[in-house]
């Protein structure tokens, strides 16, 4: 896997439900390494540090070859790296390949693969439509997630290399599937439960689907 394109917000004002509201969700390619820290990427703009942010969503990234698909569903929209709002644009990043916990090192920092993501109504606002969200959990590859085990800038071209893989493992896409299903997998999730790459509160929620 090989960052093709790093990618930074400012903040952007929209107008949803009658309201205006602030998002970074509205990223665009930088020309320079990004510093990814173990809260958020330093100059990246993160509105609402409830749902974003913080030590298991500190940084997102998401396939650069996922991008001809909704391309091709969207084509009149204003195409760039960085679309799905993503700080790491990564090539070759084959989620059945990669691993929840999988600890890599990237540049001059050290991460884990944690979180999934989870599309909420600004990708429609920025899409146009809301019905995105039903199409991106149906096409099943939602990016992920990384935690900053050790912080440190990152820069385009630099590669991922595994350092460590749970012997008990699901992998990004099946994690994505996985929470959007309705039946959901009992041996994955107990996978995923035990995985300390999930914070403590996603862990208690996916432990009430584990049927005794």
């Amino acid at each position: 896997m090989k960052i093709i394109s790093t990618n930074l917000a400012n903040p952007t004002t929209i107008i949803w439900n009658g309201k205006e509201e602030t998002t970074g969700i509205y990223k665009k390619p930088t020309d320079r390494p990004i510093y990814i820290g173990k809260t958020d990427v330093k100059n990246d703009e993160v509105s609402d540090r409830e749902h974003h942010g913080g030590f298991y969503k500190a940084c997102y990234m998401f396939s650069a070859e996922q991008y001809s698909y909704w391309k091709n569903l969207y084509p009149n929209l204003d195409w760039n790296w960085g679309m799905f709002g993503e700080n790491l644009t990564v090539s070759e990043f084959d989620e059945t390949q990669v691993y929840l916990g999988d600890i890599y090192k990237v540049g001059k920092a050290l991460v884990q693969v944690s979180q999934y993501r989870e599309p909420c109504y600004k990708l429609g606002y920025k899409f146009g439509t809301q019905t995105v969200l039903k199409q991106f959990i149906e096409h099943g590859f939602g990016g992920t997630y990384l935690s900053i085990l050790e912080e440190g800038y990152v820069n385009v071209n630099d590669t991922f290399v595994l350092v460590k893989r749970p012997e008990h493992r699901i992998s990004v896409a099946n994690l994505f599937r996985l929470i959007h299903s309705k039946d959901k997998d009992q041996d994955l999730l107990k996978i995923v439960v035990n995985s300390e790459a999930i914070p403590p509160k996603k862990q208690a929620l996916l432990r009430s689907y584990i049927k005794d």
